[in-house]
């Protein structure tokens, strides 16, 4: 069971988080899959059992392949970006740590306000259709004329579903009833996280949205994997046919970390880490 997330610091700007588990528990909903120890010789701030409460019964517990008790880092690796400017006055920035915190901040020489930058939620939906997958080609940068999901940024007042079912609209003018969450993916060093839906058709009708200049519904064998626009959209797609081959989809956890001084076109060039599936 996940006892507790220790929170790395260093004085490069990265953070780590090391997940603690107990034996594994033979009724355990979740498999570690893979994981990418780093070793580090820092501060840590340990985050109690008590605020790692999840309201679905199937995060409580994982499965390990150890029979020991161990633990598990994972390094963030996204770019601190400097802030020159105070977005609420638009006064001079000084950036250094701010009393009480870890990381160095944008701090606000007129207002004394603090910036503080998070990371962006992509949406999508993963749809299936008489045995076939959904995808369009994008006709915008990133990627022009690549391969995707449907998907995009959520907005300020939409659940992570709504966001997807809009994204599908928008891209590939199809209706889609959202079946569950298939894929978290973390994205450090670009500070996105990916969440991609199942979902169905609810009627067989879809055409390119503006984004888009084409979409087709490609069977297992057929998918344009040479031709992918995002490493996100590589893992989702082979974690699908992983699934499928062994019977159902199931729901996966993952990091994928980016090849620090590769192209975000090098959709290839990552590892996936701390892969967690239900």
């Amino acid at each position: 069971m996940l006892k507790a997330i220790q929170i790395v610091g260093s004085s490069s700007g990265f953070v780590s988080y090391r997940y603690r588990f107990r034996n594994p528990q033979p009724n355990s909903a979740f498999s570690l899959i893979s994981r990418k120890p780093i070793f580090t010789t820092s501060e840590t701030l340990l985050l109690p059992a008590s605020q790692l409460h999840c309201h679905n019964s199937c995060f409580r517990d994982f499965r390990m392949s150890s029979t020991h008790s161990s633990s598990v880092e994972i390094q963030s690796t996204g770019n601190i970006r400097k802030i020159n400017f105070c977005q609420f006055c638009g006064g001079p920035n000084k950036h250094e740590i701010p009393d009480g915190e870890e990381k160095v901040r944008a701090i606000c020489t007129r207002c004394g306000k603090i910036t503080y930058e998070n990371p962006k939620m992509v949406v999508g939906c993963l749809i299936e259709h008489d045995k076939k997958i959904l995808m369009c080609r994008r006709k915008i940068q990133p990627s022009s004329g690549l391969w995707t999901l449907p998907a995009g940024f959520m907005e300020i007042g939409e659940s992570a579903a709504e966001g997807a079912i809009r994204e599908t609209w928008e891209e590939a003018n199809a209706e889609v009833e959202v079946q569950s969450l298939f894929a978290q993916l973390d994205i450090p060093l670009i500070g996105q996280t990916y969440m991609i839906f199942l979902a169905k058709l609810k009627n067989p009708h879809f055409s390119p949205g503006p984004e888009s200049s084409e979409c087709q519904l490609f069977e297992l064998d057929d998918i344009p994997f040479d031709s992918l626009a995002f490493s996100s959209m590589l893992v989702t797609l082979n974690l699908y046919i992983e699934d499928i081959k062994v019977g159902r989809p199931k729901f996966h956890y993952g990091v994928i970390n980016k090849r620090p001084g590769t192209s975000p076109s090098e959709i290839r060039a990552y590892t996936l880490d701390f892969h967690m599936q239900s």
